[in-house]
């Protein structure tokens, strides 16, 4: 059993976001067939699909930005002609970061997020004194001040909240959770960010569920075009503002090429650096791709909000692109170039590599990447092959379980081993946003760091601590945090791991410390 139990930790930890507690008896099923059990997903194509009442197309949320940006501009013109200030509109987020308390673990954590992390403890308070505002008292010189009142959400955080709560809903109870990890790797790997503005705050969601997960268990190339062709994307890297320089648009407004898209598909979405692309080529496939864009808010080219290609913004003529000739077809054009891109040797070398590292190591097998870009390019980017063979492969199941979680990853698995299903993104978000990786609002177009050491750091560990303790004090006093081991890993989980839980002072310390184990925090 101690065998199976281990395969069954390496199933949920590595491939999904572990175990969930309660009733579900996930471990129990993931040990009798550990590789079916992760596969059975892939064999529910539909079940990446994510659809939720009140979530709406990126064409219809275009429009609600867009009108709710002119009810702004009304509200705003309205009182400078009355001389009134105008108010404010709420905050465009509720990601606001918790205070940042000098946190220490105390002896018995250190011996588990020692593992973890080279911090070193400050002094030997326990967990359970770690992050307790309620036990905080006011200053007795100043009386407590008044609170404000809550701010209405508007149309662009209602929306973002909303698609949040479906996402995190849905990775909190699917059974294994690997399609839902393969969603968040090609959402990061194709990532935009929400802090961009208010149409990439709205859009963050829909561009998930229309351009990723349609694609996460079809072909890599339907993927990288829905994606470059998405309105999220387009507005992110600014496509919107590139116009041929030869073309009408150009000429009439003085303007030329905007390269971002361009550069970020080869460097960052298909071929990678040093992946045999000039700078010649990014030009190149920057004028290609002219004239893809969005409609806006007066819809003279479609519908507000979706994508249009404008003929009149296309650099005309024939263009050479990694040695290879592409003729003035308009849109084809442009999709006839990211079709072969996506087929070129350095995208599958790129693509796998990432892959495996995502999912295995920080320094993947080198066999192993060289099996899975076999695949790759053998199924014409077939991703439901490219993820089936990872899981055949023997080195995904005897890599140790060392790689650090991300804390997406983190908050996730800790809601699903406390049973806990989200009723509202708040405290997500927050926590998200607390521990550096605010939902899908990276700092770059290269998307969050996928490495151990990303996420590994000293104040990393502590902040994890502080979430982890207040966890403990909130359900601690009502849970059997042994019991909750059994669920993680059972007899998987080390000597250590349970000598130290057993040693906690309590059960919120107990429960503290098991969500800082490293069955909890490795995968």
């Amino acid at each position: 059993m101690a065998r199976d139990s281990h395969a069954a930790l390496i199933a949920l930890n590595r491939f999904g976001f572990g175990a969930r507690g309660g009733a579900s008896g996930d471990l129990i099923n993931a040990a009798s067939d550990p590789r079916g059990f992760v596969k059975a997903e892939l064999a529910r194509p539909t079940g990446v699909l994510l659809e939720a009442p009140g979530l709406q197309s990126t064409p219809q949320l275009g429009q609600a930005v867009f009108a709710y940006q002119d009810e702004v501009k009304q509200a705003r013109e309205a009182a400078a002609k009355a001389g009134v200030p105008p108010e404010a509109p709420p905050p465009q987020t509720d990601q606001k970061p918790g205070p940042r308390r000098n946190l220490s673990l105390n002896m018995v954590a250190t011996e588990i997020a020692g593992q973890m992390a080279e911090a070193k403890p400050a002094d030997s308070k326990s967990a359970d004194n770690v992050a307790k505002p309620e036990t905080m008292q006011p200053n007795a010189a100043a009386p407590p001040a008044a609170k404000p009142a809550p701010q209405p959400l508007n149309v662009i955080q209602k929306t973002f909240r909303a698609e949040a709560l479906a996402r995190l809903q849905r990775a909190t109870l699917v059974e294994c959770g690997f399609t839902e990890r393969l969603v968040v790797f090609w959402s990061n790997h194709f990532c935009i960010s929400a802090s961009k503005g208010e149409l990439a705050r709205i859009w963050a969601g829909s561009f998930e569920r229309e351009a990723i997960r349609p694609h996460v268990l079809g072909r890599f190339a339907d993927m990288l075009k829905a994606v470059e062709q998405h309105p999220a994307m387009l507005f992110f890297l600014d496509n919107q503002q590139s116009l041929g320089p030869d073309s009408r648009a150009g000429q009439n407004r003085k303007r030329g090429l905007n390269e971002n898209l361009a550069r970020e598909i080869m460097e960052l979405h298909t071929l990678g650096v040093g992946g045999g692309y000039t700078q010649e080529d990014v030009t190149s496939l920057a004028r290609i791709i002219t004239g893809w864009t969005f409609a806006g808010r007066q819809g003279g080219l479609g519908a507000p909000g979706s994508f249009v290609f404008n003929a009149n913004a296309h650099q005309p003529g024939s263009q050479q692109l990694l040695g290879k000739t592409y003729e003035p077809t308009g849109l084809a054009q442009g999709e006839a170039a990211l079709a072969d891109i996506a087929r070129h040797p350095s995208t599958a070398k790129f693509i796998t590599t990432k892959f495996a590292r995502h999912f295995v190591a920080d320094d993947p097998p080198p066999a192993l990447v060289a099996r899975l870009r076999d695949v790759f390019v053998k199924t014409d980017g077939d991703l439901k092959a490219l993820a089936t063979a990872l899981v055949d492969s023997d080195e995904a199941w005897q890599a140790p379980l060392t790689k650090m979680r991300s804390p997406y990853d983190f908050v996730v698995a800790s809601g699903r081993l406390l049973a806990r299903v989200p009723e509202d993104p708040g405290v997500y978000l927050n926590n998200l946003n607390l521990l550096g990786q605010p939902l899908w609002s990276p700092a770059g177009p290269n998307g969050f760091p996928d490495t151990s050491a990303a996420w590994a750091a000293p104040e990393g560990i502590k902040l994890r601590l502080d979430i982890a303790a207040q966890m403990g004090a909130r359900l601690g006093p009502n849970i059997d945090p042994l019991d909750l081991l059994e669920f993680a890993a059972a007899d998987a989980a080390s000597v250590e791991t349970r000598k130290t839980i057993e040693r906690a002072e309590s059960r919120q310390q107990a429960l503290a410390l098991l969500l800082m184990s490293p069955e909890m925090q490795r995968r």
